[in-house]
């Protein structure tokens, strides 16, 4: 359920619409001027709310709940209680996305912490920067000699732009994140607390010490890229750092210089990829997973939570364990360790401990 004070209702939606906007069919009998004034979770949604169901764990929560309109599967269609009308999808939760993008636009992504527009006292905008019309930069914000950010952008408070870095149009630049030494696309959503090219860890190693390198290239940040708080994306050492377009990074990713993150890629929290790997195109990566330096993760492949990888994986496989492996080898490995547990508990009686 939203809270008015966080993210207020932009608009009501008539159940016509919301039918149209999921493509999802409108019962017949059911009248479409009907409205829909908030979103909230089955448990606790009412007759003017809409809520969503696609996975079996919540069939109890489905057929007692209160909500006016529910978007479901086909295969949960009849657990729909009669007083809640049933827009069958098949993709509900996308269907329910779409919905809750036009009741609560401002939850998309950061705004500003003021509601202002424009250079707000109290940020500091270097005479050579050069910004598009419709740009807002709060108070505490920096914005460096050179640097340019295109229409629609919003830099919140204590942000700070590095020398000649390019920002595209309507992207979202958290508090406290730093920006040095990168070039980013339209409609890129970085949140609180971001470092994208700071020095990557680079050092020649020697018994009289260790000699720091220095870190020549950028980070490409491509359109439509999403970076949770407090992640980390270092510059390149002797070649750009990339993270493709309609990639979505989590809270808490640290990725190394060099790499090359592929288009639409999913990296769940606490993962660490070390310098010079390459992740293909739609990777996912389950939360703490790590990958060593200078591998390649193929197109499609999936490697499952705390799963440490060591070696290139192949497209559209799917790995997992310590070190990562094929799931299915890794789910009999584990079994089989299972069983021997239980047999030699068995023979010594259970007096282990």
């Amino acid at each position: 359920m939203a809270e008015p004070q966080f993210f207020p209702l932009a608009t009501s939606l008539d159940f016509g619409e919301v039918a149209a906007i999921s493509g999802a069919p409108l019962p017949d009998g059911v009248d479409p001027a009907r409205r829909v004034t908030g979103a909230a979770a089955l448990e606790h949604a009412g007759a003017n709310d809409v809520a969503y169901m696609d996975n079996a764990k919540y069939v109890d929560a489905l057929a007692g709940t209160a909500a006016g309109l529910c978007l479901v599967s086909p295969r949960f269609a009849g657990r729909v209680p009669a007083g809640t009308t049933a827009l069958v999808s098949p993709a509900p939760y996308h269907a329910f996305a779409n919905i809750l993008a036009r009741l609560f636009p401002t939850a998309l992504k950061p705004g500003s912490v003021f509601g202002s527009q424009g250079v707000a006292p109290g940020a500091f905008v270097h005479a050579t920067a050069r910004l598009e019309d419709n740009v807002t930069v709060d108070p505490g914000a920096v914005v460096g000699p050179g640097a340019e950010i295109g229409s629609g952008t919003v830099i919140a408070s204590h942000a700070v732009i590095g020398p000649q870095v390019r920002i595209g149009r309507d992207c979202a630049i958290g508090s406290g994140s730093t920006i040095q030494a990168a070039l980013i696309g339209n409609r890129v959503i970085l949140h609180p607390g971001v470092r994208i090219g700071q020095d990557g860890f680079g050092f020649a190693m020697s018994p009289k010490g260790h000699m720091k390198v220095p870190q020549i290239g950028r980070v490409i940040i491509q359109d439509d890229v999403e970076i949770g708080a407090n992640s980390c994306i270092d510059r390149g050492a002797s070649r750009d750092t990339v993270i493709g377009e309609g990639t979505k990074i989590d809270n808490l990713v640290q990725i190394g210089h060099n790499c090359v993150i592929g288009r639409h890629c999913v990296i769940v929290s606490q993962v660490g990829i070390a310098g010079s790997s390459t992740l293909e195109d739609f990777v996912v990566l389950g939360g703490q997973v790590g990958l060593a330096g200078h591998l390649t993760v193929g197109m499609g492949a999936q490697v499952a939570a705390q799963s440490g990888v060591a070696g290139d994986i192949p497209r559209g496989a799917r790995y997992g364990g310590y070190p990562a492996q094929p799931a299915l080898n890794w789910a009999r490995e584990s079994a089989l360790l299972k069983m021997l547990v239980a047999k030699r508990s068995k023979i010594s009686g259970g007096s282990e401990g």
